[in-house]
């Protein structure tokens, strides 16, 4: 028997989510979002997996658009934080990587050193996230500095939407608009949808789309489940029952005591804890499945282990407990814990083993 946490990640499921991608936008083209090791379910694996389908990838820095090309991966891959300096606008003009350009300076990098390759760029322009991106005022010289340029060969024009997760937030229609106006004097392709984006707001689908979070099984609109959407959970987060015991009323469980066991029962402690990415501070109240019945947490996430109350779900030491994934939605927790479903995707460590089928 295998007593470690697992992360089962389920490559159909995904290549099912990129198919919803492709049928809400189906006149664009497809950037993979797999950044972050694909939000922690494995940028190789999950690469492999989308690379027949996909037409590009985009990752945030230059070692995991390298390491993707030592791995074989041949498609497109786009840069969404750029190169920061003379030494890594080399090594992705070499590697064949594309880039954003998201600042003066990275312009003023561009124009100043010369690429060893043509490179592809992609000019982001802020319509109104204030994260990264060239002001709608100077986009007009920018786009012209940069067509100036001898070895860009291609250029493309992106922005990202700050609240399309919210279909009652004017501010995305204000973006769309911004992001028009500019567009309107060129004839580049365009990318503007996120995983938001392409659930909710057509008018962004333009001639890329950028799915990430819808593509790993969570949704990304408030209010919505992943199923409202036809998506499928692709990280189920599994661990073992490797005790059960008796609990009597009145006794408390776990550092601090801050739970008491209001009756005479059962508890079950579960090998996983904050320090395999569990939150700690998930709420009182929080479940986990348990040959197929919920089951609460009682007392504080511990970095190995966690407790839950067996009085109603009848169990034995070596039983599969799943704290989300297949039955137990990511969004769920992520409510339960007072975050996103990024998070907690992300958060998963490396001593949780992933395991691939499909």
């Amino acid at each position: 028997m295998h007593w470690n946490p697992v992360a089962k990640v389920n490559l159909v499921a995904l290549r099912h989510n990129f198919g919803v991608a492709r049928r809400y936008a189906p006149s664009a083209k497809c950037i993979a979002v797999i950044k972050s090791q694909a939000y922690g379910h494995g940028l190789l694996e999950v690469a492999k997996a989308l690379q027949a389908d996909a037409d590009a990838f985009a990752v945030a820095r230059l070692s995991e658009g390298v390491q993707l090309r030592k791995a074989g991966v041949t498609i497109p891959v786009l840069l969404l934080e750029g190169v920061n300096d003379r030494n890594e606008l080399r090594c992705a003009a070499q590697a064949h990587l594309q880039i954003v350009v998201h600042q003066a300076r990275q312009l003023a990098l561009l124009l100043e050193n010369e690429s060893p390759v043509p490179l592809s760029c992609w000019l982001k322009l802020d319509t109104g996230m204030h994260r990264l991106g060239i002001p709608a005022a100077q986009s007009h010289a920018c786009i012209t500095q940069l067509a100036s340029c001898a070895w860009v060969d291609e250029i493309r024009l992106i922005t990202h939407l700050a609240n399309a997760d919210d279909v009652d937030d004017p501010a995305t229609d204000r973006q769309l608009y911004q992001m028009q106006e500019i567009c309107d004097h060129y004839a580049f392709e365009r990318s503007i949808a996120n995983s938001a984006g392409v659930l909710a707001w057509s008018q962004s689908h333009v001639d890329w789309i950028r799915p990430g979070l819808m593509l790993y099984g969570a949704s990304p609109m408030l209010g919505h489940c992943a199923a409202d959407y036809d998506l499928q959970p692709v990280m189920t987060l599994q661990a073992r029952l490797i005790v059960v015991r008796p609990v009597r009323r009145g006794d408390p469980v776990g550092y601090g005591g801050v739970w008491r066991a209001p009756k005479d029962g059962v508890l079950g402690v579960v090998g996983i804890g904050y320090g395999d990415g569990y939150p700690r501070h998930i709420q009182f109240g929080a479940q986990v499945l348990l040959k197929g019945r919920r089951a609460p947490i009682v007392g504080r996430v511990s970095m190995d282990m966690l407790t839950i109350d067996l009085s109603d779900v009848p169990a034995e030491v070596g039983d599969t407990v799943t704290l989300w994934g297949e039955g137990l939605p990511i969004g769920e927790v992520a409510v339960w814990a007072n975050t996103i479903p990024y998070t907690l995707m992300c958060q998963v460590t490396a001593r949780v083993e992933r395991h691939y089928h499909g």
